[in-house]
């Protein structure tokens, strides 16, 4: 159902935690499938504090102005970056 660049997130495992998948599915529409659970704040605390302390920094790609975001999602979906690409007010 998700077309070609597509993302799927799960959450949950309320259907039952074994699925089928043809993994052909998963590389030939270039799709992403991710697990999510949620995480104590403290945990994204964390994270910005080593962030602030200088102890780790987050992968940029690029820093885009929002008047830029049609150049920042043509960037995104070339994939031909490493990192994160932002969009700033």
């Amino acid at each position: 159902m998700l077309k070609r660049g597509g993302r799927y997130t799960c959450s949950t495992v309320t259907a039952g935690p074994m699925v089928e998948l043809d993994r052909r599915t998963l590389y030939l529409r270039d799709l992403t499938f991710t697990g999510s659970t949620v995480t104590p704040h403290r945990t994204f605390t964390g994270v910005v504090s080593c962030i602030e302390n200088g102890e780790i920094r987050p992968a940029l790609a690029a820093v885009c102005p929002l008047e830029q975001l049609k150049e920042a999602q043509a960037a995104f979906i070339a994939k031909k970056h490493t990192g994160d690409i932002t969009v700033v007010p």
